[in-house]
């Protein structure tokens, strides 16, 4: 009796619960759908790693082939290129964009006028709207080696023209700086966010101590979104080895192909493109398997030196 009272006073709670934060979950419902739908679901797909995929047979009817693909990409030319270009970029793009979002962030949140630093979002923000598709035809058009803006200026200085596109040695840092141009703004905002979530009296504590703008940065604003800092670089460490497909393939070219193809661009030309629906599957299944390895260690690194992690 004891038992099915708890019970039925457990489902009375539950549904009561229910009853009062029906909004809540009426607005958590649609995004949760969206998660199962799009990215649960769709890991049944997975098993066509594993098998030669016939569409007139299914995914279940398909030939069992085993490690076959996984096999044919390790075994190819091209693998090591492809796993460093895409490595290689992400831990560019880490080391060079992921500190600017801060400190842009603190430089904002040190600006004196609310006006200023308004202007200075606003215009920070802008770039992150802009369609990649679009930003791509702006760096084909400022970077032409006969009508490009840059060339245009470094001609001032006596410098010939420079292919920037037509050439595998820039191709990096064209990608990684457009992407720190584009995205650092739309970044800084949680950053921004998080030192508004700073107490006041500790910037007041410092100056009485004495501690200019610079020591209060270091010793109150950087402190204080620490925990925000290092939460953003795990998730960051997760996404190494997925770079934006959009981007790298509208970039590229035969010329700078040895730098630009990376792992997105392979699955797509194999899966969509030649129709290796298999081969792709495998290669990112593979990829997706590197980042969860990445991102456990990049939270075990940082739970020991920063007592800080995500679980």
């Amino acid at each position: 009796m004891d038992k099915t009272n708890t019970k039925i006073g457990n489902k009375n709670k539950v549904g009561k619960i229910i009853r009062s934060k029906w909004q809540l979950l009426l607005m958590f419902a649609l995004p949760f759908a969206w998660y199962i739908i799009f990215c649960y679901v769709p890991m049944y797909g997975i098993q066509l790693g594993f098998r030669d995929y016939n569409p007139r047979l299914g995914y279940l009817g398909s030939p069992f082939v085993g490690l076959r693909w996984f096999k044919q990409f390790f075994s190819s030319y091209y693998w090591k290129d492809i796993i460093w270009n895409t490595l290689s970029i992400s831990l560019y793009s880490i080391i060079i964009g992921f500190p600017v979002p801060i400190i842009l962030a603190v430089i904002i949140n040190e600006l004196p006028g609310n006006r200023f630093k308004k202007v200075l979002q606003n215009i920070t923000y802008i770039p992150h709207f802009i369609s990649v598709v679009v930003l791509c035809g702006m760096l084909y058009l400022f970077l032409s080696p006969q009508y490009g803006i840059v060339n245009t200026f470094l001609g001032l200085f006596g410098v010939k023209p420079i292919g920037f596109l037509e050439s595998s040695r820039y191709f990096r840092g064209i990608y990684v700086f457009s992407e720190v141009w584009q995205e650092s703004g739309w970044s800084s905002i949680i950053y921004i966010a998080a030192l508004a979530g700073i107490d006041p009296t500790l910037y007041e504590a410092a100056k009485i101590d004495g501690a200019g703008r610079f020591k209060r940065i270091i010793h109150v604003s950087l402190p204080g979104i620490t925990p925000t800092i290092v939460t953003l670089l795990i998730l960051k460490m997760g996404q190494i080895m997925s770079i934006g497909f959009e981007k790298a393939y509208l970039l590229q070219n035969d010329l700078n192909l040895k730098s630009s193809e990376i792992i997105s661009t392979l699955v797509y030309k194999q899966g969509i493109l030649q129709g290796n629906i298999g081969y792709a599957t495998a290669v990112g299944l593979m990829n997706s398997c590197l980042n969860l390895l990445l991102i456990i260690a990049a939270n075990k690194f940082c739970e020991k030196f920063f007592e800080t992690s995500l679980w």
